[in-house]
């Protein structure tokens, strides 16, 4: 009996002592609720779609997360999330198990972190925090509508340093071996067929003041043409009573993502008009400027939100593309310091640069994170 319980306390201290070293974090988003999209066409196209939307102000997803202290200040890092449909209960991104992250790396007080795995670029950690006020979130309405490296892009196969945190600074840099699927071999006498990526960005944030600067390109051997790549800037300072963003980006020969009408990027109609979505798209010469003004301000116990953004191909590419204009408006309520309700409207013109095809948006939808 005293050995039982002499092991029993061995057990408890050797948990305790683990569990001081190492700490691991399960977490989640469900985001559901109620809208309506139309998609409408000078040509007499027209689609509509009433019911349950999800995903909208964050898309759903269930995670881990965790480190391992190994002392002198550093730390073995993980982080594994997978997104959903909490409509239908199915994975999203492609069906992927881990599809929104799954990496592991090292993290140093002093150095800073190294990742490695898939994960999301540069411009989606730094730029859409600083300019987009529906925070890389609510569809239609972020900042991803016009500038299209910067909405929760993420490559595969990619190892990625920050920086600390230096009086406000951060730096990050990051290469993908191949940014979509496996890694081909690299044949003798054939082109790499690997999609290489590389991203960076340096950001601020000290007080009312925030900015950040990107770029991102994306190759490969195969692409005639040159690489498609991507630059932006954006700066947001805080009033207390709202707080005003302004951003500009150039694309050039492609885009790096191309969103969805309305609310969700699948069964939106936009093959009717030869552009999908969630893939880079290869336009050789097109050269697209993107503008963003952003305004949030606290009204009680939520926020509204509103952007406007325009994304211009100019009579850079030989297609007639249009100029590509966004208006939102949108507002968020909390119940809780997990819960929320919101509700979105966004009408944006000449859809994926076509001539008058439009696309509306409007929901409602709570929110809860656990």
């Amino acid at each position: 009996m005293k050995k039982t319980l002499l092991a029993a306390a061995l057990v408890a201290g050797f948990a305790g002592a683990a569990q001081a070293e190492t700490s691991v974090t399960l977490y989640g988003i469900i985001d559901t609720g109620i809208g309506y999209q139309q998609l409408k066409g000078s040509d007499g196209y027209k689609a509509t779609r009433f019911g349950v939307i999800n995903g909208v102000q964050s898309g759903s997803r269930w995670g881990m997360k965790g480190s391992e202290d190994l002392g002198n200040g550093l730390h073995a890092v993980f982080q594994l999330e997978s997104g959903f449909d909490s409509s239908t209960g199915n994975s999203a991104q492609g069906g992927r198990l881990f599809g929104r992250q799954a990496t592991v790396g090292l993290a140093g007080d002093s150095w800073g972190e190294l990742d490695l795995g898939r994960q999301t670029n540069i411009a989606s950690k730094y730029l859409g925090g600083v300019i987009d006020p529906f925070g890389n979130g609510f569809a239609q309405a972020n900042l991803g509508e016009s500038f299209t490296s910067a909405n929760t892009l993420r490559y595969d196969n990619m190892i990625l340093y920050q920086t600390p945190n230096f009086s406000g600074f951060q730096f990050g840099l990051g290469y993908a071996f191949n940014a979509s699927g496996n890694q081909a071999w690299k044949i003798s006498g054939q082109n790499d067929k690997n999609n290489r990526a590389i991203t960076t960005g340096l950001r601020y944030a000290n007080g009312p003041i925030s900015a950040a600067l990107t770029y991102d390109r994306f190759d490969n051997d195969s692409i005639d043409g040159g690489a498609v790549n991507e630059w932006n800037i954006g700066a947001a300072y805080d009033f207390e009573v709202v707080k005003v963003s302004l951003g500009f980006g150039q694309t050039r020969n492609g885009l790096f993502q191309t969103q969805g009408a309305g609310f969700n990027n699948a069964d939106s109609g936009s093959a009717d008009y030869g552009v999908g979505s969630d893939a880079m798209v290869k336009l050789d010469g097109l050269k697209v400027n993107s503008y963003l003004v952003g305004l949030s301000a606290p009204i009680g116990n939520g926020k509204i939100l509103a952007s406007w953004q325009m994304a211009d191909p100019g009579s850079s590419y030989t297609g007639d593309l249009k100029k590509q204009q966004a208006y939102s408006l949108g507002y968020t309520y909390n119940l809780s310091k997990r819960t929320n309700l919101y509700a979105i409207g966004s009408y944006a013109t000449h859809q994926y640069f076509s001539d008058n095809l439009k696309s509306t948006a409007i929901g409602v939808g709570v929110r809860h994170m656990f």
